[in-house]
């Protein structure tokens, strides 16, 4: 009996210092992850404020050829709404492109989650 009340403490030592192991490893992971994602939501408020500036940039040429169109019937104004809608073809991809790179969904930490959850499952299995 004195062999298994030596081996308790020692097995609660030894849970203790895995668990806390553990822990370290999932903030460890948790911060890496969450530093990824901030890259990500930064690289899609880029995308969305130059596709918002070139947004912008199309309205004002086709402004442009509303005005060019309506001074005079020359072919200067065809030129200008082409260059418009072809802008305004770039700041919308940009735009749709940074909102999905933004979506919240995208900035869950997904791996810290099922490592956390395999992690537990492994704990439980281990309790006695």
């Amino acid at each position: 009996m004195a062999a298994q009340d030596q081996s308790v403490p020692a097995l609660l030592r030894n849970l203790v210092d895995e668990i806390t192991r553990l822990i370290r490893q999932e903030l460890r992971l948790a911060q890496a992850e969450t530093s990824e994602k901030l890259t990500q939501l930064q690289t899609g408020a880029l995308a969305l404020i130059v596709g918002l500036l070139l947004g912008f940039c199309a309205l004002l040429i086709l402004l442009q050829a509303i005005v060019v169109a309506l001074a005079t019937a020359m072919p200067g104004w065809l030129a200008s709404l082409i260059v418009g809608v072809v802008v305004a073809i770039v700041a919308f991809i940009l735009v749709w492109q940074g909102q999905r790179n933004m979506n919240p969904a995208n900035l869950v930490p997904e791996r810290t989650l099922q490592s956390i959850r395999a992690d537990k499952d492994a704990v439980i299995e281990r309790a006695p």
